[in-house]
């Protein structure tokens, strides 16, 4: 809400890269303010979790995070959402895991190929390329913990 009405911005639209004005990080104009923010409903049957490492347990700020939802029937990837923090200019939502994920085998050896692929692309900076190999350990640990929160069901 703001000095020219309410506006609604999709999430994907929300955050902006650095081009000509690195110090604008989203779509937010002066005198605006968030006054809502709409989630869709979560996947029945899924679980999620959001885990953050940092450097710290006094900062609040995260080296890497991810957050995912998962659902698993009969020991296969029905539904799976991933995203990381932390390890670009905006969220990074992990699409292409996801699309490795869904119908496979809920396996730590499939959630490692997933998350390898999704982040084959990443080009990190000198002092931070410490975040790529730090994403897929979290994001591994976190799907691994989501598998085990399944209630055992079949088809």
């Amino acid at each position: 809400l703001g000095p020219e009405g309410e506006r609604t911005v999709p999430l994907t639209g929300f955050h902006r890269l650095p081009g000509e004005n690195p110090d604008q990080d989203t779509v937010i104009r002066p005198g605006e303010l968030i006054t809502q923010v709409v989630l869709p409903p979560p996947a029945p049957g899924a679980a999620s979790r959001y885990r953050k490492a940092r450097d710290r347990a006094s900062f609040a700020f995260a080296l890497v995070s991810v957050a995912a939802t998962l659902r698993v029937e009969a020991g296969r990837v029905e539904h799976a959402t991933l995203a990381f923090g932390g390890v670009a200019h905006r969220p990074w939502r992990a699409r292409r895991a996801e699309v490795e994920l869904r119908g496979a085998p809920a396996t730590p050896a499939v959630f490692q190929h997933a998350l390898i692929a999704e982040l084959a692309e990443a080009r990190p900076l000198r002092d931070n390329a410490f975040k790529v190999d730090l994403a897929r350990r979290l994001a591994l640990d976190v799907l691994g913990e989501l598998t085990a929160r399944q209630p055992a069901r079949t088809g």
